[in-house]
């Protein structure tokens, strides 16, 4: 399969944090755990490839909107059904546990299965108000209101109501897990190495080229899965340095597209493209929590899954924008609908989380801010999504709204 390398954090900024998230990537006490243990949290992008007419894949749809800056008029894939429609969708995940080992250290992602589904992303919360969310700073700040009206939905429900601004209506976009036997994976010494936070917790870094086509290939050897499904796998705490070099740190999501493409088994010779997503469970205490305490439990997770919802196949092109923050301009300039790529470590407090918990667990999720269509659109005034908790004339710009509080999401994008 088609190898895409990964987007990595500069050497300027690899000081930031201990985490990061692929396709394309917390403490309660304000200090690192390990100061000599971190990375900028980033996202990686696997290969993508948009489908063909009358192809076997994910349900979507398809929209265009025109960017007022360039007047250029972008078309764009999104998961499920038109907003516009007022119906839902409903997409199962195959939820696939990766066992990881490196140097005869075992990190399970079977462990946390019982903690991913009882998380934000599969089961209904309320998302009216939040106990705490991420200063400028990416520290941890004070919640408040969040998404008037969005209650008894899931996390990515609530993320795309707010975005068309159908909270309320009889929109919907729900994900039905169903959980798969674990695939174990042994990683040879020369790919992968082990380090411990100044916190006490160990996690698995291991080399990103070695790592994605093991990802990529379960697309095709797994056979239970299905395009029309969500394949979801799933690692504790591994993460992935690029460049060969375990300083060069860290990515810990990714979602993709692989063309599976076979005859017989009903596909009738129509092309097959399966949707996936590999994110990492990461337990508190290996992010910092001074630049990223919303790094942690399911934060990369929300970021990956969102992002594939809102650009399954990575063919979402948009006018290119500057990153809006010190930690997102690892990324550089981009022109692709990446949603949590610009609100990188950004993310607000959700639930009630027991699992996983140590010293500096909070008990709560952790999902990741994601930017709206209309930010990378430049569209202004907005009057695409949901109304901001301030404003009930001006529209938001990313989920969070005026409690993300970097000036850049309270505006359109801006160019390199």
């Amino acid at each position: 399969m088609p190898y895409r390398p990964f987007r990595h954090a500069s050497a300027a900024l690899t000081a930031a944090v201990t985490a990061v998230v692929f396709t394309s990537a917390g403490a309660a006490a304000e200090q690192s755990p390990n100061p000599d243990d971190e990375s900028a949290p980033t996202s990686a992008r696997f290969h993508g490839e948009g489908p063909h007419v009358g192809a076997r894949t994910i349900q979507h749809w398809t929209g265009e909107a025109t960017n007022p800056v360039n007047g250029v008029t972008y078309s764009y894939s999104m998961v499920g059904v038109d907003p516009a429609t007022g119906g839902d969708a409903t997409i199962t995940v195959d939820i696939v546990p990766i066992n990881v080992t490196v140097r005869g250290q075992a990190f399970n992602g079977s462990d946390l299965v019982p903690a991913v589904l009882a998380s934000p992303l599969f089961q209904q919360g309320d998302y009216s108000s939040t106990g705490a969310a991420s200063k400028t700073t990416g520290a941890k700040g004070l919640g408040g209101p969040l998404s008037a009206g969005n209650v008894d939905v899931q996390l990515l429900d609530a993320t795309m109501r707010s975005q068309f601004n159908k909270v309320g209506s009889d929109y919907h976009l729900y994900l039905k897990p169903t959980v798969r036997r674990p695939v174990t994976i042994q990683v040879p010494d020369e790919f992968g190495v082990l380090r411990t936070s100044g916190g006490g917790i160990t996690s698995a870094r291991v080399d990103a080229t070695w790592f994605q086509p093991q990802v990529e290939g379960l697309t095709a050897s797994l056979h239970y899965l299905q395009p029309h499904r969500l394949a979801l796998f799933l690692t504790y705490d591994v993460r992935l340095y690029t460049n060969h070099n375990p300083n060069s740190c860290c990515v810990f999501g990714a979602h993709g597209t692989t063309d599976t493409t076979a005859e017989g088994n009903g596909s009738e010779g129509r092309q097959s493209l399966q949707t996936f997503v590999w994110a990492s469970w990461m337990s508190a205490g290996i992010a910092n929590p001074a630049t990223a305490w919303a790094v942690q439990d399911i934060n990369g997770l929300s970021h990956e899954i969102t992002e594939w919802a809102a650009d399954p196949f990575e063919t979402n092109f948009v006018q290119p924008y500057g990153p809006p923050t010190a930690i997102a301009a690892m990324y550089g300039c981009s022109n692709l609908l990446e949603t949590g790529d610009p609100t990188v470590t950004l993310g607000f407090s959700a639930g009630v989380n027991t699992f996983d918990q140590n010293a500096f667990s909070d008990g709560t999720y952790h999902p990741q801010d994601e930017a709206f269509l209309p930010w990378f659109m430049r569209t202004s005034p907005n009057d695409v999504s949901q109304p901001t908790q301030g404003d009930a004339s001006a529209g938001r710009y990313t989920f969070m709204g005026d409690l993300n509080r970097v000036a850049a999401f309270h505006v359109p994008a801006t160019g390199c």
